[in-house]
Order: C-alpha cells, then structure tokens, then sequence
C-alpha cells in the first residue's frame, strides 16, 4: 500500500522530513502520531502527491513517484477528511448532495448522480449516523456531525486509502468518542480501506490501529506494533518528558509523571 525509503522534503530551504522509512501493507491500519511541527502534514501531502520528494523512494498503491502516472489518478484511490479540505465546501449544500459529491471528486454536485451512487450515500449516510441530518445545510451541523458527513463523502469512490487528518479537532468529548466508534466501523465495511489516522492525542489511538509510526522533528522516532510503541519508556523519549501511561478500555492514557 505505501513504502518509503530514505525519503526526504525540503520547502524553502529546510528539510521538513528526512531520512523517512516507512511501509504500510494491505489490511493493517495506521495511527501517525506527532506533536505540531513533526512532519505530519507534509507526509500526508506527499502520500497524496501534493508533495514530491526531494530524495528518496516512494510508491503509494503500486504507483512508484517519478516513475507512474499521479496526480488525480492517485487521488482517486485515497479518500482524505482535513480541516482544510472542509472549510472548501459550500455550507449552503445538504450533507446528502456533500456525500453525493465524492463519487465525482468534487467540490460541490455539478452532475447528476445514478441510483446507484444515491444508494451508496444513503447506506454510507446510515452506517455512519449521519442519516437524521442528511438534508440539513452543512452550516448548521456541528463540527462532529460535519466530520462524519465528510468521512462519507470520503468513502463514496470506494478508495483504497482512507486519510484522516486530525479528524477530532475541535470536537466535544462526547463528539470525540462517537467519531472514533464512527471510526471503527468503516474497519467492518464491504472493501474497508486501510485507515492511516493522524493524531497528537494518544488516547485517540483505539485498537483497530495496531501499527504506530510516530514522528519528531520530521524523523521517524519509532514505527512498528502499537502495543510495542505506547509504553512509558518509548513515550518518555518520544515527548522528552517522564510520562505514566495506563491503559482503559483498551485505549491508553498518559500522564505527566
């Protein structure tokens, strides 16, 4: 699905990512966890070819950069949910015509859907709980109930891929835990998509995630099984601060020691 060796990112003369390896197989779902700063964003726009390296090697679902052909074939297969891909959409549109909208890739419904895709974003709509406010205008749904429509939208072309960025950012406690049990569904879905899910919280890494790359500095600090990384030593090093860390629900919880 995604592999990456020695690869690195220089913007205006500084190196954002250096010295990346990484790879990511079929079936396994990821947490990226990093402080702001590490390097997250910059790897999430490489993976969807916004980005290409300054060094290194890369290939995203079989297509290797520099080599094959990217762009918007590549996106195609990825579904991303950002802050900044939300604040694009029109607030005047329906949740039901946003989730219509990503089996075209669009930003707004200029074509007209087949029954089929109807179909698919009611039963996305469903899954997803979104379907009380399917006709409501974006503006007036919450930031949790915005998130949730945009994960639909993001899985209506079937992708390959799913990228959340950040996705809880500004949300509620409890907002927080329904787009995480949200979440965690799309993991049961006919043809889920591997999930690589981009936090700084590490409470937000529930189970399903059972591989964590983390990043510092643009540097890869650790990459491997979760339950491996989210230890008091490894964390310790990783936020260069005595942490205790307990676990609950099988999701863990850190404190400053």
């Amino acid at each position: 699905m995604i592999y990456l060796e020695d690869v690195g990112l220089l913007r205006e003369g500084k190196w954002v990512l250096e010295d990346i390896n990484w790879s990511v197989k079929k079936g396994e779902h990821w947490a990226v966890l990093g402080l702001n700063g590490a390097g997250k964003t910059a790897l999430l726009h490489m993976l969807s070819a916004y980005y290409f390296p300054t060094k290194g090697v890369i290939k995203v679902l079989d297509r290797c950069f520099g080599k094959d052909t990217l762009g918007e074939a590549l996106r195609q297969d990825i579904g991303l949910v950002s802050q900044t891909l939300q604040a694009r959409f029109y607030e005047s549109d329906s949740a039901y015509q946003i989730v219509l909208s990503g089996g075209f890739a669009s930003i707004g419904l200029y074509e007209t859907p087949t029954d089929k895709m109807r179909e698919r974003a009611k039963q996305l709509l469903k899954q997803l709980g979104c379907f009380d406010y399917a006709n409501r205008s974006f503006y007036t749904l919450s930031q949790g109930e915005r998130q949730r429509v945009m994960i639909a939208r993001a899985l209506m072309g079937e992708p390959k891929l799913l990228i959340l960025d950040e996705p809880t950012n500004g949300l509620d406690f409890l907002a927080k835990e329904q787009l995480l049990e949200a979440v965690e569904q799309i993991t049961s879905m006919d043809y889920a998509p591997t999930i690589l899910y981009v936090t700084h919280h590490v409470d937000e890494i529930i189970p399903i995630f059972t591989n964590t790359l983390m990043l510092r500095e643009g540097k890869v600090f650790h990459s491997g099984l979760t339950k491996q990384l989210l230890t008091a030593p490894v964390l310790s090093g990783f936020f260069d601060m005595e942490v205790v860390v307990s676990e609950l629900n099988n999701r863990v919880q850190i404190w400053k020691k």
